[in-house]
């Protein structure tokens, strides 16, 4: 485990990302922070110069005193507990955690949970909502969505025009603002996974054939004269890679189709092996479908729409 990744817990088996450790039963939020290691609190010390106040404030964990970020001083600190105990009101909707932990020595920290699973043409897919909160004043409380397709464990990580895949979640203090914020986040999350049923349904109906995957493949890899060999040599290598990929046994209900095309792009996004591999890739990848910066597959869905 890398140094950027502190702690974490994982339900029955190790999910999507690949982190985590095993527990036995899912559990509610408090459980869920004090298994993964999230039970400290932060307090804000003031940044002097020269023995005046700055005007800026450290925000401290009290575990370990560690410096986790400089803020403003206007900033407010949502505590670990305070940020996701409204996310036990989901549990009544058939919605268990699975992961939870801290990434970046501690400044952002994240509960995974699952929601129901949903059936897209004939394929099991579980919805996925991420809660993250930062401590480093670079974000705030936020729901991203990723739903995976079971049988390959691709995550279908799209930038939809009619549904959002991540929000800010609003932190309140009363218990009825959390159901409400609860119901509104359940809401947001079966609207995303009803777009992407629709879309999957769309993408379905258009028919690729082996030269309409070719043509693709060389729009999402080009090869321009201004590339060096290197690069060049790169765009040839994943355009093989993507090839593989959309010959796999588990896109032959769906290869032929656009549908089928974005989820050989997801088997890559999902399963891909960096070049340079750090001890935190990983985690990179994690965050990046966190933060919606997943590039190649949104490249992909826009120019499979123009099929």
């Amino acid at each position: 485990m890398s140094n950027n990744v502190e702690t974490m817990f994982s339900v029955r088996e190790k999910p999507w990302h690949g982190l985590g450790t095993i527990v036995q039963e899912a559990v509610t939020s408090e459980e869920a922070i004090k298994l993964a290691g999230l039970d400290w609190t932060v307090r804000q010390e003031p940044v002097a110069w020269n023995g005046q106040d700055s005007g800026w404030r450290m925000n401290v964990r009290d575990s370990d005193e560690r410096v986790l970020g400089v803020v403003g001083g206007r900033y407010q600190i949502v505590q670990n507990t305070e940020a996701f105990d409204f996310v036990d009101n989901l549990l009544g909707e058939g919605v268990t955690f699975e992961t939870a932990g801290s990434l970046a020595n501690g400044r952002r920290i994240w509960l995974l949970a699952k929601m129901p699973s949903y059936d897209i043409l004939g394929d099991v897919v579980d919805p996925y909502m991420v809660f993250t909160n930062n401590h480093d004043s670079c974000g705030s409380l936020k729901v991203a969505m990723t739903p995976t397709r079971v049988v390959c464990s691709n995550t279908l990580a799209l930038a939809l025009q009619k549904a959002s895949r991540t929000w800010v979640a609003r932190h309140t203090g009363s218990i009825g603002s959390k159901l409400e914020e609860a119901r509104k986040t359940f809401a947001l999350a079966g609207k995303y996974m009803d777009s992407i049923s629709l879309e999957a349904e769309n993408l379905a109906a258009i028919k690729i054939a082996p030269k309409d995957f070719t043509s693709f493949s060389e729009k999402l890899f080009p090869i321009t004269g201004e590339m060096g060999a290197r690069k060049e040599e790169s765009q040839i290598q994943l355009r093989g890679q993507l090839e593989s990929a959309y010959n796999e046994e588990d896109l032959a209900n769906i290869r032929g189709t656009g549908w089928g095309v974005i989820n050989a792009v997801a088997d890559m996004v999902s399963h891909k092996t960096p070049s340079r591999k750090t001890d935190n890739y990983q985690e990179n990848q994690f965050m990046a479908l966190i933060d919606g910066t997943e590039v190649i597959m949104n490249q992909a869905y826009n120019i499979i729409r123009t099929f």
